[in-house]
């Protein structure tokens, strides 16, 4: 089903829907800061799995998440202080920062380096989301067969509508990936140059 958010004043009830979804193990598409995303509760081991079949992706190649704020990062992330002042001054932001996983983070969710991807988008559909779940919720981009970026709820449902529970339609997103950025040991390295601004670091 489709499901229309408002995304700057979100309906409580409508987020309370799609997070119990989420709760039994559902797959929502759901609008970012940067581009509409697959997502699913990280701590449904089932539900990943299902996400790495639609987007036909191998287990070695770990998806990225989102939480709802620092304070919620640093329960699932090892946040050096450089990494907490840094991450401070851009999120909620157009960024992916890669960091070393806590022991709250499930081992599919990880790299064989036991680091991970963390967003926390300026986008209040998402945070809100997270935070009704409780648990952070799985992020990965919601793409065309030809690998083109998909921006268009009414397009994603007729293509993905079958294999997902929820599309939500959250208005426009800008339609460009966020920028990569790894703090693993205090050293910023760009690992992708996307919306976000990285000449600071």
């Amino acid at each position: 089903m489709i499901i229309t958010i408002n995304p700057d004043n979100p309906q409580e009830r409508l987020i309370s829907k799609v997070a119990a979804t989420l709760k039994k193990g559902g797959i929502i598409i759901y609008p970012t800061d940067t581009l509409y995303g697959i997502g699913c509760d990280i701590m449904n081991k089932k539900a990943i799995e299902k996400v790495y079949r639609i987007k036909v992706r191998k287990k070695k190649s770990p998806f990225s998440f989102i939480c709802s704020d620092l304070k919620n990062i640093s329960r699932y992330a090892k946040v050096s202080n450089y990494a907490y002042k840094t991450m401070k001054r851009l999120l909620p932001g157009p960024y992916t920062f890669i960091l070393s996983g806590s022991k709250m983070v499930p081992r599919m969710m990880l790299s064989k380096r036991n680091t991970a991807g963390i967003r926390v988008p300026d986008n209040n559909i998402c945070l809100m989301l997270v935070s009704a779940l409780g648990n952070p919720i799985l992020s990965t981009s919601a793409k065309s067969d030809d690998g083109s970026y998909l921006n268009d709820p009414s397009l994603l449902y007729d293509i993905f509508g079958s294999a997902v529970d929820i599309v939500i339609d959250g208005g426009p997103v800008s339609n460009k990936p966020s920028s990569v950025v790894s703090l693993i040991e205090d050293v910023p390295v760009i690992i992708r140059e996307g919306i976000g601004d990285v000449s600071s670091l």
